[in-house]
């Protein structure tokens, strides 16, 4: 009896040891600090995918940059050395050709027009051409619009902002949009904008609402115009090498996760921008809305004429045109 109950805990302990060696523990990357809206909806799909496959697969967010800086994070993933993560898409513009169109000034006329086209077709073609770099894009995620905002004066046209100095991150595309719209580019580090808006360093900047709030922009920029010039969505991703090792039930459960994720990203992000946009003006700055974008588009005619020599990109800007 003692030989057989030996014989019983043996398999026990092995069956036991066998399950957890079989479960997958994947690592996520993420940038953003955890209370952040990206973060949440990490942690998110994180718990939905180990609940809806009972514990086969524990996905764990690393917040902050624990796992690396973006560059290296895109490597890795490339790589399967990291298994998911949720990424800007500007840097995929050297890497993914189709991801340049989403990425255009005022190639979205609105939040929901962006939503239409990146949760459609035109969605799908350009995630599926980052497969051909070990990258399978699960969801599309809000990082909100970039707009202009400077200590000078209102703009409302884009002849107001003629001559004036505005810090750009650095880019090709940012230094060709800027110089249409007759102002002077000035590439600074995100940590430095505070200082060269308050010396004079330059006149401007531009931003999201929760960044010009954070980073009390506000309190040396006043003056910031709605003109939504790019709304960049973020990808939330997977390493190819890992998909290609999922069931196709399994596959199902993880692309669904991460949409409901990204559902609840978007949802967050919207309240996180309405509270932004109430505590810069309770603390006196000064909102230009409602502005006609016609002109502001019209004046994006070179930068559409440079990208657009490419047919895929020409392509892609007149499905997103297409679309209402």
């Amino acid at each position: 009896m003692r030989k057989l109950a030996g014989l019983v805990a043996a398999a026990a302990l092995f069956m036991s040891v066998s399950t957890v060696a079989s479960a997958a523990d994947w690592r996520g990357w993420n940038i953003h600090v955890p209370d952040y809206p990206t973060s949440t909806s990490m942690d998110e799909f994180g718990k939905l995918v180990a609940e809806r496959t009972q514990g086969r697969i524990n996905p764990k967010t690393y917040h902050s940059a624990q796992l690396g800086q973006q560059d290296e994070a895109i490597q890795q993933i490339q790589l399967g050395a990291l298994d998911f993560a949720v990424f800007n898409l500007v840097p995929f513009n050297n890497i993914v050709n189709e991801s340049i169109a989403f990425t255009l000034p005022y190639v979205f006329d609105s939040v929901d027009h962006m939503h239409k086209v990146v949760d459609g077709p035109i969605g799908q073609e350009v995630g599926k051409a980052f497969e051909a770099k070990n990258i399978v894009v699960l969801a599309w995620q809000d990082a909100g619009a970039r707009n202009f905002y400077n200590s000078k004066h209102e703009v409302k046209t884009p002849a107001d902002l003629k001559g004036m100095k505005i810090r750009i991150q650095s880019s090709d595309m940012n230094v060709a949009m800027i110089g249409a719209l007759g102002a002077n580019g000035t590439p600074i580090p995100y940590g430095e904008v505070f200082t060269a808006l308050q010396q004079g360093v330059v006149d401007g900047a531009e931003n999201n609402w929760p960044s010009y709030d954070e980073a009390q922009h506000f309190q040396v920029a006043k003056y910031f115009t709605i003109d939504e010039h790019v709304m960049v969505p973020e990808i939330f991703v997977i390493a190819k090498t890992v998909w290609d090792g999922l069931s196709k039930e399994d596959q199902e459960i993880v692309r669904q996760a991460a949409v409901e994720a990204s559902q609840l990203e978007r949802k967050l992000w919207a309240e996180r921008e309405q509270t932004a946009r109430k505590k810069v003006e309770a603390g006196g700055a000064i909102v230009v809305d409602n502005i006609d974008k016609a002109p502001w588009k019209a004046a994006m005619a070179p930068v559409y004429e440079k990208y657009g020599a490419d047919p895929v990109i020409k392509h892609l800007m007149d499905e997103i045109a297409a679309v209402h």
